[in-house]
């Protein structure tokens, strides 16, 4: 039973983590990667779609993203997605292919992502929080109806808190990349 509810709330704070690592990705660095339009959609014969699935979009240089949409007539579909995109970027098409020049970004801007990476550190760390306060919730629960013993429901909220703490320190290591990554010229 507590092996269960250990594996739960470690499956539950894998989720959170890897919801933080989605979140950094749409975070731009000023250097090209191909990740920031993962949520960018495309009207695909009245359907939108994500950009991966229409096009093949590469790194051509640091500052410059590649898109080569697979049918020519969506080149327009996919400028548009891309201006509408809450993400600031302006691209330009030749023929079939499409560039996305990646802007510099200015000190205050750095600043502003970073303070945006921070906040999306620490609504992981309430999720991950929140997990282990349901976790031990279930424990005593257990311990209540007489299913576990006082000291296995002890025992058993020490293991959460050990899981726990290393997904916070996991969170801040991401968290610490990230700053690094932001602002670095």
């Amino acid at each position: 039973m507590i092996d269960e509810i250990k594996e739960d709330a470690q499956q539950r704070m894998k989720k959170s983590v890897e919801a933080l690592q989605v979140a950094f990705n749409k975070i731009r660095t000023g250097r090209a990667n191909a990740s920031i339009l993962d949520s960018v959609m495309v009207p695909y014969y009245g359907e939108p779609t994500p950009l991966k699935q229409v096009a093949n979009v590469t790194v051509e240089d640091n500052r410059t993203l590649m898109i080569s949409a697979w049918e020519k007539n969506l080149t327009p579909a996919i400028e548009k997605a891309i201006l509408t995109s809450d993400l600031g970027l302006n691209p330009s098409s030749n023929g079939g292919i499409i560039r996305v020049a990646m802007p510099m970004l200015t000190e205050e801007t750095r600043r502003d992502m970073v303070k945006h990476a921070r906040n999306d550190a620490e609504n992981a760390r309430v999720s991950v929080r929140n997990i282990r306060r349901d976790a031990n919730g279930d424990l005593k629960e257990l311990q209540k109806e007489k299913e576990i013993t006082e000291d296995d429901e002890r025992r058993g909220a020490d293991e959460i808190q050990k899981v726990t703490d290393s997904y916070i320190a996991e969170i801040d290591q991401l968290l610490k990349k990230k700053e690094e990554d932001l602002m670095a010229v």
